[in-house]
């Protein structure tokens, strides 16, 4: 969650490596991701390109693996590249589960596809490393920069791309389930100071908005919860993100040992963040802030150092900062703008000599847990969010620095603005015929997956994640998928 990286967030846990980036180089205030959801955020941050673009609907389908990315340009420019860790940006991966209930999510029934969020702890107060294969990745990083990077006369780009801070699998219920876990030790828990950790306050289940409800509904979020249980789960998540800012210590030690530090530039984000009991709601896949707020910290030669940049600004943009820092052509189909004028602390008169970087950055969102397309433009204090066709589900509208919590929609108050910027995202997407195409695209993934089964469709559909509410009705959710299609 972007928002623990600068004031007043990072009161609720200690992050030592992020402040170090802070410290002596620059931090972005509002930096969001371009999809709230793992594969399609990364495709638009190894293409440059908004969602609607790539077409990346869901979890499993990202760009194409031979797909040029930022990194492969570098590569043939003479950089010596190397990738370790989570990438996911191309199409494939993710359960089967997760492709039916992102394809279904237009089929008129309710039917919880998560496990309920809960903690675990693990070890004892010595027990640092909790997310192992996060930290073999990061050793192989480690050893990477101090036995190649070091020896190069070429420049390098290294990626470490990690898991953490991801909610673990949760086998308590069922092996088909989602990751619901909260999963630390004692060792990451005494970084979090409990006092600091807001309870977030929750609208009544019937006061919610329509998409918020079938959210929270989904994930198992609408039975009860006690104020220590959610204290807890946000206690987690934040030893989560220390064990994370620790991983990147390793980096910044590496590079400080190799001496390569002063002529590197680092930058630190992530896909999407994690709501962690906000809005009655755990996971991403929601335009508030807990979700599409992601960290963008930089530092490196020529980064100015202490600096706060409150422009929006989102991960398309990293595609053209990358070629901008290698000094390759930027082509000019990108949805981004390259971050390096920011960077260098310039007057926004002095930005770029190209197209000038828009007042307002877009989110778009066509995935499994929220039951209708979803776009967020998010410009000056105002986040606009429109679904569907921009008819049949009402919009929201939130003043950001009135209410940073998000709990009031003042669409019906604001009718000017809502029309005003609605015209903006109109002017970027045409986001009804894009919910339309989505609506065909998984009537049509969802069809031939359903044929592939032949006689076992009833069954295979009956035992996916969403088993513990289907099997109590299994004929009532085939009707309901038979009127949908």
């Amino acid at each position: 969650d972007g928002r623990l990286t600068f004031y007043p967030g990072n009161q609720t846990v200690d992050l030592p490596f992020v402040d170090f980036m802070k410290r002596y180089g620059t931090v972005f205030l509002n930096a969001y991701t371009n999809s709230p959801i793992c594969c399609p955020s990364r495709a638009a941050m190894w293409s440059g390109l908004f969602t609607h673009v790539t077409e990346s609907w869901n979890n499993f389908k990202g760009l194409d693996p031979d797909y040029v990315t930022w990194m492969d340009l570098m590569e043939k420019h003479g950089y010596r590249t190397q990738k370790y860790g989570k990438l996911d940006y191309t199409s494939g991966h993710h359960s089967i589960s997760n492709r039916v209930e992102a394809w279904t999510r237009d089929v008129d029934f309710l039917l919880r596809q998560e496990g309920r969020p809960m903690v675990n702890l693990t070890g004892d107060r010595k027990h640092v490393r909790v997310m192992e294969a996060d930290w073999r990745n990061t050793d192989k990083a480690v050893n990477w920069i101090k036995e190649e990077a070091i020896n190069l006369t070429q420049p390098f780009v290294l990626y470490l791309g990690l898991n953490l801070p991801h909610p673990y699998p949760s086998p308590y219920a069922g092996e088909n389930f989602g990751s619901s876990t909260f999963l630390t030790s004692p060792y990451w828990l005494e970084k979090v100071t409990y006092e600091a950790i807001k309870i977030p306050k929750w609208s009544s289940l019937s006061e919610m908005h329509p998409v918020d409800y079938y959210s929270s509904y989904t994930k198992n979020c609408t039975g009860e919860f006690t104020k220590q249980e959610v204290r807890n789960i946000r206690a987690f998540y934040y030893a989560m993100c220390a064990e994370t800012d620790a991983m990147l210590g390793e980096i910044i030690s590496a590079l400080t040992d190799t001496g390569l530090l002063k002529r590197t530039i680092v930058i630190f984000t992530a896909d999407h963040g994690e709501l962690a009991m906000e809005h009655r709601q755990f996971y991403k896949m929601s335009m508030y802030e807990g979700s599409s707020h992601v960290p963008l910290l930089v530092m490196g030669p020529g980064v100015k150092e202490q600096q706060q940049v409150p422009h929006v600004v989102s991960l398309v943009d990293i595609y053209p900062t990358m070629l901008d820092i290698a000094r390759i052509p930027v082509p000019q189909n990108l949805s981004g703008y390259s971050l390096i004028p920011l960077l260098r602390g310039k007057a926004e008169n002095e930005v770029s000599p190209g197209a000038p970087r828009p007042p307002w950055v877009l989110s778009e969102f066509h995935g499994c847990n929220v039951n209708s397309s979803t776009y967020m433009l998010r410009t000056g204090k105002w986040k606009y969010i429109a679904y569907s066709d921009g008819c049949s589900v009402l919009p929201q509208l939130f003043d950001l620095s009135a209410d940073p919590d998000e709990l009031t929609n003042v669409a019906i108050k604001f009718p000017v603005i809502v029309h005003s910027l609605d015209k903006i995202l109109r002017s970027v997407v045409n986001y009804p015929k894009v919910s339309s195409s989505v609506q065909e695209y998984n009537k049509r993934q969802f069809m031939s997956w359903k044929q592939s089964l032949g006689q076992n469709y009833s069954n295979v559909i009956a035992n996916l994640r969403w088993h513990e509410d289907w099997l109590k009705e299994p004929k009532k959710y085939e009707n309901a998928i038979d009127r949908w299609l």
